[in-house]
């Protein structure tokens, strides 16, 4: 059965694009405006999918996550109730869809999201949503 959803982040919109775009970007309000945009490009998980189950703890917005692994490369589906979680939950996508489950393993999110510059500029709450997902990433992709 196929659960996730094809999405243009990995695929169209790789990490480097997103790193390429964020540091063109000067400013809090021009990099929170570009969030929201790719927050509308994530496709939106069917309702029917949301459940307890996959939702990620440690969230302060709500946040669904399903992954899917397909001739040894993940594929994930990912959902939030907040617009700029979205986003972010994008960018994480546009570093790990499509990955093998060394390469996801092996991401460094710190250091993205350092040269994003974003992290300084979420609430504590929000950085560790950020790492809650991609720790249920790399705990459903271990091997």
């Amino acid at each position: 059965m196929q659960i996730v959803t094809t999405s243009p982040f990995g695929d169209q919109i790789t990490a480097r694009d997103i790193l390429q775009v964020m540091q063109y970007l000067h400013g809090w309000e021009d990099k929170y405006r570009q969030l929201l945009l790719w927050g509308k490009q994530l496709p939106a998980m069917s309702d029917t999918l949301k459940s307890d189950q996959i939702m990620v703890a440690g969230c302060e917005s709500r946040v669904w996550l399903l992954a899917q692994r397909h001739e040894g490369r993940w594929f994930f589906t990912a959902d939030s109730d907040a617009r700029i979680i979205r986003g972010l939950i994008g960018i994480i996508m546009a570093a790990c869809q499509g990955k093998t489950s060394s390469e996801i393993i092996s991401f460094d999110i710190e250091g993205y999201f350092e040269q994003l510059n974003l992290l300084s500029h979420l609430s504590p709450t929000r950085g560790n949503g950020i790492r809650a997902i991609v720790s249920q990433i790399k705990s459903m992709t271990q091997e």
